[in-house]
């Protein structure tokens, strides 16, 4: 069984930074489209960047683009969102995903990962 943990969430104000991780393992070595989604209270969850490890190409959601950076530590085993400039609408519940097939990692976010987390709350508030 398959196990894909998140932390690094909390309550911050905007314009802070946070740092979210994900750890499951054979991150690394087994999934090859790895990616964050989100889920805010009353909206549909929604995709925020991920990672095609095989072909080590990155895709962000366009409301993202700029302020949050997806990367992966092979060492570690770990997935990180590096999440800076944030607003209130990055509220949400934030979720860690992975796949063994790399093209689940699309521009658009609609691949369907056979692993997930259980997420980690993002509160961006004064």
């Amino acid at each position: 069984q398959v196990q894909v943990a998140e932390s690094g969430g909390g309550l911050v104000q905007p314009g802070g930074s946070l740092r979210l991780s994900c750890t499951a393992s054979g991150f690394t070595s087994s999934y090859y489209a790895i990616g964050w989604f989100r889920q805010a209270p009353g909206k549909a969850r929604e995709g925020v960047a991920c990672i095609n490890n095989m072909e080590n190409t990155k895709h962000y959601a366009d409301s993202v683009w700029g302020r949050f950076t997806i990367s992966l530590d092979n060492a570690r085993n770990t997935l990180y969102l590096q999440m800076d400039s944030l607003k209130s609408e990055d509220t949400g519940m934030y979720f860690c995903a992975g796949d063994r097939v790399p093209w689940v990692c699309t521009s658009n976010f609609d691949g369907a990962y056979d692993h997930w987390g259980q997420g980690t709350q993002v509160t961006v508030s004064s």
